[in-house]
């Protein structure tokens, strides 16, 4: 069982009431997996919220060098306790758009999706502060990505 207190402590449910953290942590779940492990793959159906409570997750996809080579993944973003992933479980065609593989033993809260969107149709104040705390988290991860792009930009021009 996961509790309120539990979900206060991500930066994600700040500005949540606790009526609002009542009904996330009612379809809450805690859930562990080994190091190694890969929780979905680019493609797999969103049918999960995760906030990681414990460990570190990369974010990966797969880059294609050529019909003869198998693809290479590439980090995209590490996941650090306190953080959430797994947005594409709330944001249509509700298809993971990375990989994501635990490089630590993790433990982390889970949010069932239908449940979830279900719950946003019914409070639409509620999944209004969701969203919006879901698009800070994307901004977060673009803004890391972009950072990654320029440097490595910076780098094959340097290396010319």
């Amino acid at each position: 069982m996961v509790s309120i207190n539990q979900l206060k402590g991500y930066k994600f449910f700040k500005g949540f009431t606790d009526e609002e953290l009542k009904k996330l942590a009612d379809i809450a779940t805690e859930e562990s997996y080994k190091s190694g492990l890969q929780l979905w793959k680019k493609g797999d159906p969103a049918n999960k919220a995760y906030f990681l409570e414990e460990g570190k997750v990369l974010l990966v996809m797969d880059a294609y060098m050529g019909p003869q080579r198998p693809p290479m993944q590439v980090t995209v973003d590490i996941v650090t306790k306190g953080e959430g992933m797994g947005w594409s479980s709330v944001v249509e065609p509700y298809l993971y758009t990375l990989g994501a593989r635990c490089i630590d033993d993790s433990k982390v809260i889970t949010l069932d999706a239908v449940k979830l969107r279900n719950i946003f149709n019914e409070d639409v104040a509620l999944g209004f502060k969701f969203m919006h705390a879901t698009a800070k988290v994307v901004a977060t991860r673009l803004t890391h990505t972009e950072i990654i792009l320029v440097g490595e930009r910076g780098l094959s021009i340097l290396s010319e």
